[in-house]
């Protein structure tokens, strides 16, 4: 969908089809704010699409996301395998809520079964919208391009003020540190970020202080929640 939206080539048929296509892309929006309206607080675990049930990283997954249930925490994922599944897993068997934010791809075919509310978008930015509105933290495991795509595009939102400060928490430090490295080495060094930009984030290993640092109110975390019944 976002390929034929983007699209620029071709006779006047878009100039009739594309004011149409904004209708869904509200319907989306209102779909979104309407399902998520009564979430309460929550935070978005982002990762790989990938991961196998084998890989440790799953298994920390499992226990960030019964972590963030029994902090009182939604987990927004993007309801799909790997990472995601995890998450979700981990919120739905600890009593939690499990939410996920799905998109249609040609290697994702369905929401994963631990996902207890679920919605599935056609457009990457309208899912990006939902995923940044009612997230008040996130923890950020070990992925890919998509990966790097949402902690880069919450991370600016922070530095540009655009949104209020929340905790951005990477999880791993072995799979981050050369990037961080490399933000430290290159971008900072070479004047095009500032000092403080990098400060925002946090580097965990345990699932446990993961919780902790995305869910602990105070100037760095989101504000005390009401426990999940």
């Amino acid at each position: 969908m976002d390929e034929r939206l983007l699209a620029n080539k071709g006779d006047s048929e878009w100039v009739h089809s594309d004011p149409w296509r904004v209708l869904r892309i509200q319907a989306e929006f209102v779909e979104g704010f309407g399902t998520l309206a009564e979430l309460g607080p929550g935070i978005g675990v982002f990762g790989s699409a990938r991961t196998s049930k084998k890989d440790p990283m799953y298994d920390a997954a499992v226990r960030v996301g019964a972590g963030l249930a029994r902090a009182g925490f939604a987990t927004i994922t993007g309801g799909g395998p790997g990472i995601m599944e995890a998450a979700n897993k981990g919120a739905l068997e600890a009593g939690g809520v499990s939410v996920g934010l799905g998109i249609e791809l040609p290697f994702e075919e369905s929401l994963n079964r631990y996902v207890s509310l679920g919605i599935n978008f056609r457009y990457f930015f309208a899912r990006k919208v939902m995923f940044l509105k009612y997230s008040q933290g996130f923890v950020v495991m070990p992925g890919g391009l998509g990966t790097l795509d949402e902690v880069f595009e919450a991370v600016t939102l922070v530095q540009t003020r655009k949104v209020t400060s929340f905790p951005i928490v990477l999880f791993g430090s072995a799979f981050w540190t050369p990037l961080l490295a490399w933000l430290q080495d290159r971008v900072l060094t070479d004047g095009y970020v500032g000092s403080g930009d990098l400060d925002l984030f946090q580097l965990a290993d345990d699932p446990d202080e993961a919780v902790a640092l995305v869910t602990s109110p105070g100037p760095s975390g989101p504000p005390e929640p009401t426990p999940q019944m």
